[in-house]
């Protein structure tokens, strides 16, 4: 027991003394802070180590909650990988009182909604609203008419600066796998256009991939924060930015109509950022 005690002391000292991720956040007075994961729910080595990065930039970067677009619990559901696969790598996170809001992926048991830390409140869609953004969790799993009509009059009734709309399948990409969901495009994509939606974050595919504004429309996916598929993407000119080389997660502050990212990997490395602006004509 004392040997374990001292490698467990060791580990947390290794991980409060390793550098985070070089900021490239302002931290604004009164931002909106969070965090970004997809595909995350593997319970490997590789999910802890960005769950470890996570915390060390959290240290710099002290975001209130995380967003999580799907596929939160590979393989068993049962308590036992609950606890492997989420608060066993999040608990400095949790313990910290951040918050995470999951929205479903292919990989997840409908039942998630029913679990208490991943804030759904029992329903497959939901939003809810941070400072002058408001975020809209979808289950593209079964984008069925009761939920585009939720969705349309959420959509049309906010009045957030920012409209984010976060869900599994994206409706652009350019991953070998799986590529765009093009009939969930169809759907989706007007009712964004429409209700001024500014941001769309996406899982599935096992990569990051920044796509050009699209319609308007910045589109984001983020699949690796568990998962990765090596050499994934097939850029083209549509993408704006794109790494499939390791696992990664984003960071996000919004202030005003500015919204801030940084994506990083799970070693460190800044390998996308930049800055966005509501209402702004996109090309």
């Amino acid at each position: 027991m004392k040997i374990k005690r001292r490698a467990f002391i060791l580990a947390l000292a290794s991980l409060l003394s390793a550098p985070a991720a070089e900021l490239k956040l302002p931290l604004k007075p009164k931002s909106v802070r969070l965090a970004v994961i997809g595909d995350s729910g593997t319970g490997g080595k590789s999910q802890y180590e960005v769950a470890e990065e996570m915390m060390r930039c959290h240290r710099a970067f002290p975001f209130d909650f995380v967003i999580m677009v799907g596929d939160n619990i590979y393989g068993s559901h049962s308590p036992a990988a609950f606890k492997r696969k989420f608060e066993d790598p999040y608990r400095p996170l949790l313990d910290a009182g951040v918050k995470f809001y999951a929205s479903l992926g292919n990989h997840d048991n409908p039942n998630e909604r029913l679990y208490k830390p991943f804030n759904m409140e029992g329903k497959r869609f939901y939003s809810f609203k941070q400072g002058n953004a408001e975020f809209f969790a979808l289950d593209s799993n079964y984008m069925d008419p009761q939920q585009l009509d939720w969705l349309k009059k959420q959509l049309s009734g906010s009045k957030a600066t920012w409209k984010i709309c976060y869900f599994h399948h994206p409706l652009y990409s350019h991953g070998r796998d799986h590529g765009p969901d093009v009939d969930l495009r169809k759907r989706l994509e007007p009712l964004f256009e429409e209700n001024g939606v500014e941001m769309v974050i996406s899982g599935h595919e096992h990569s990051y991939e920044r796509l050009k504004p699209q319609n308007g429309i910045y589109y984001f996916v983020l699949g690796n924060s568990g998962q990765l598929r090596f050499h994934n993407l097939i850029p083209s000119a549509d993408t704006a930015k794109g790494f499939d080389t390791d696992r990664a997660f984003g960071l996000v502050e919004i202030a005003g109509d500015q919204l801030y990212f940084q994506i990083v990997s799970r070693t460190g490395e800044t390998v996308d950022s930049g800055v966005l602006t509501a209402g702004k004509k996109k090309s």
